[in-house]
């Protein structure tokens, strides 16, 4: 066995040895869904709301591709008021380049020697 397959062997042992504990809870709790508050994965993992927990998870839901945002539809009856609450949501779409910035920073000489 070659020194590299070894080495990849051993990286991937020591990421299955790391894998967090919230990760298997957060992962059923989120199944299905489009977007979920921080405070609701909180409860669901049943942690006390603190700064700490809230970046170990946001750790999580980030290994999992979901951003972050911050709505009013998150909270029980949230359409009145001000209050904003913080979450998770899956990307609705991925983002593709344009025609108008696909060209974005190839200022210079093209083939023919002149400035675009």
């Amino acid at each position: 066995m070659s020194l590299l397959k070894r080495l990849e062997e051993a990286c991937a042992e020591l990421d299955a040895q790391y894998q967090d504990p919230w990760r298997k809870k957060v992962e059923a709790e989120v199944r299905g869904k489009d977007a979920i508050s921080t405070a609701a994965l909180l409860d669901a993992v049943r942690v006390p709301a603190s700064t700490g927990n809230a970046r170990r998870l946001a750790a999580i839901m980030r290994d999992l591709h979901f951003i972050p945002i911050k709505s009013r539809r998150l909270m029980p009856g949230g359409r009145a008021g001000n209050t904003v609450t913080r979450g998770w949501a899956r990307p609705v779409r991925t983002i593709k380049s344009s025609p108008t910035t696909s060209n974005a920073g190839r200022a210079g000489p093209n083939l023919q020697g002149m400035i675009q």
